[in-house]
């Protein structure tokens, strides 16, 4: 039986990296896959899915108005998908992650989602809460915070390297906007 399958992780984690791990290895032994990813992540190419050691591969872009499970669907339909990836799955809306259930239990494709499990604030995503609701399973990618602990949260920074307190849910960015921490060092940067 094909499971929904969460993995989650801070900023830097490795999570794209993992996703295009996973797609490879479908394909390496003939497989085929479909790949989605947030319309709204642009710090690489549109339509594709980077990971920061320099792997990538094309992507369909979603949106918060997406059928992803009439697409899925349809190309299932054509020629059968082994698996289904979506990468940045914290912007996916909850009636999203719904359809992602389905193609899993409905259409027997497993559905590995990847994305950040909270914002810079410490709140869930929608789509990051949907699927810890909804997920077979939840694997959480590790990621190291400067002190070597786990890093579970992250940090916004402006461009003098201070925390971000308020702001909006979502702003793209990397390395020069988010710094992975504990989340000891978290709650102390935020009250800093």
């Amino acid at each position: 039986m094909a499971k929904l399958y969460f993995y989650y992780a801070s900023m830097n984690a490795g999570k794209s990296t993992t996703l295009l791990q996973a797609d490879f290895n479908y394909r390496e032994r003939g497989m085929r896959t479909a790949l989605f990813t947030a319309a709204l992540d642009d710090r690489f190419a549109a339509g594709t899915i980077s990971s920061r050691i320099g792997l990538s591969a094309p992507a369909t872009m979603f949106r918060a108005d997406t059928d992803i499970e009439a697409l899925v669907v349809t190309d299932h339909g054509r020629d059968p998908l082994s698996c289904v990836l979506v990468d940045e799955a914290q912007f996916l809306t909850g009636p999203q992650v719904d359809q992602l259930a389905r193609i899993a239990d409905g259409h027997g494709v497993p559905v590995l989602a990847y994305g950040l499990r909270t914002d810079f604030r410490g709140e869930l995503f929608e789509g990051s809460a949907r699927l810890l609701a909804l997920a077979d399973a939840l694997v959480e990618i590790k990621s190291v915070c400067t002190c070597g602990r786990k890093a579970t949260m992250n940090l916004r920074v402006d461009a003098h390297g201070r925390a971000v307190v308020e702001g909006a849910q979502t702003e793209i960015g990397g390395d020069e906007r988010y710094i992975a921490l504990c989340r000891r060092h978290h709650a102390e940067a935020l009250a800093a």
